[in-house]
């Protein structure tokens, strides 16, 4: 979930590079960007100028002791803090796997041929089958329709069945040591320590992702605190068990809290007329729907789009690709994950659950993904030419995108904000 950030799951990393995703752990079945950019951390309180920058078990030791005089102003009891830190010791492999994210990508439509694949839909419209009363009344009390809380839960776990089984509580701790994030592990950490001593799980059954995402739809500890519900009523907020009824409880409170309009749409697959001003794409440029049927845009069928309020026109993969006209429930599961890789792949694998049809437009399948140091030279090129991209860090953001388009308009090309080869070959 993001406003900005992402506020839900950390198990999985996908960035959104104009079509292409960065996968953290292609291990997985399906990979969402389960962190997007996470708060810059400072350097780790307990370490002084003396000490090495390295991680080491010993170094690790003197961090928990440090940290633990942080967590008892923070009114975590000693009861807590001897039972969750019990055993727990540096985990390299953890490290390791965060240091070494984003090396595996992909294309947005190879993405999305495993995210809605024949096999999750058929999966997802069981779950609705077996699990039709609780998520009726799920439906009933926040107002969030069934087929998206399914469709989250099969994306961040596959339904369930790959929760993860990393100790929370040894996994947060080692992150917030390394220090890379360390604030915001070290956040995080502190949330699992309350949810530990609110009695909702034991230390031995706190256990998710790698990077400390909770549960069938993967909640870091921060958001269990702020949305998780005891819908089952049994006193616990158990997003651990196998009865997911918490769990899909939980997501469907906080998609209701973030704006959730019951009844509509993510997003409607659109046709563009020749001509179209692909400058007036993009997130920031939202009209109403009869100001877009002015300009000639209508859905596959050739008819006008139905009103769902303010909507914006997204070509994830460039002029070349499928067009969409989205709408505000886009921006609420954003919240969820702020990839429009990971948006879009909630709403159409709902679609499909729902037994809607695929998307009508091509992808253009031919392109491959850009590499990390191709996407920064397209960002050092475009600096240097006087479209300044606010920084090289080979992540293609809102300001990467303008740049393009300031690029494209200024070269004769579509401005589509489109990064490509032929555009890295053409700033050559």
């Amino acid at each position: 979930m993001r406003t900005g950030l992402s506020h839900l799951s950390l198990s999985l990393s996908l960035v959104l590079a104009g079509g292409t995703v960065a996968v953290a752990n292609p291990s997985l079945d399906v990979q969402s960007r389960a962190v997007t950019e996470s708060p810059r951390p400072f350097t780790r309180p307990s370490m002084t100028p003396n000490m090495s920058n390295t991680p080491t078990a010993a170094g690790f030791q003197v961090w928990v002791v440090g940290f633990k005089q942080r967590a008892r102003e923070q009114g975590i009891s000693e009861r807590t803090l001897d039972s969750a830190f019990r055993g727990v010791t540096l985990d390299p492999a953890i490290i390791a796997r965060d240091q070494n994210q984003s090396e595996f990508t992909k294309q947005l439509w190879e993405y999305l041929d495993s995210a809605a694949s024949e096999t999750r839909i058929a999966n997802g419209q069981a779950m609705m089958r077996k699990h039709g009363q609780v998520l009726a009344q799920l439906q009933a009390t926040y107002g969030v329709d069934a087929e998206v809380v399914v469709a989250i839960w099969g994306l961040e776990s596959a339904y369930g069945s790959n929760r993860g089984s990393t100790p929370i509580i040894g996994a947060l701790a080692t992150m917030a040591y390394e220090g890379r994030r360390g604030a915001f592990f070290e956040e995080q950490l502190i949330a699992a320590l309350k949810i530990l001593q609110n009695g909702d799980v034991t230390p031995q059954g706190m256990t998710g992702s790698w990077a400390g995402a909770m549960g069938h739809t993967q909640f870091i500890p921060t958001s269990y605190l702020s949305y998780a519900v005891d819908f089952g009523g049994d006193g616990k907020r158990d997003i651990w068990s196998d009865d997911p009824t918490d769990a899909l409880a939980s997501t469907a409170a906080y998609l209701a809290e973030s704006g959730w309009q019951s009844g509509h749409p993510w997003g409607v697959e659109v046709r563009v007329p020749s001509g179209f001003d692909f400058a007036q794409s993009g997130h920031d440029t939202r009209k109403t729907v009869t100001e877009w049927t002015q300009l000639g845009v209508r859905d596959m069928a050739g008819n006008t789009v139905r009103n769902y309020g303010d909507a914006a026109i997204l070509f994830p993969a460039g002029a070349q690709g499928p067009a969409f006209m989205i709408f505000r429930n886009f921006n609420v599961i954003e919240r969820y994950n702020a990839a429009d890789s990971y948006v879009i792949a909630v709403g159409h694998l709902s679609d499909r659950i729902k037994g809607g049809s695929n998307f009508q437009g091509s992808w253009p399948r031919s392109d491959r993904a850009l590499k990390r140091d191709e996407r920064v030279e397209i960002q050092e090129r475009l600096t240097a030419k006087g479209f300044s991209t606010q920084g090289v860090d080979g992540r293609i953001g809102p300001n990467t995108i303008a740049a393009i388009r300031e690029f494209q308009l200024a070269a004769g090309m579509v401005p589509d904000g489109y990064p490509s080869v032929s555009l890295l070959q053409k700033l050559r």
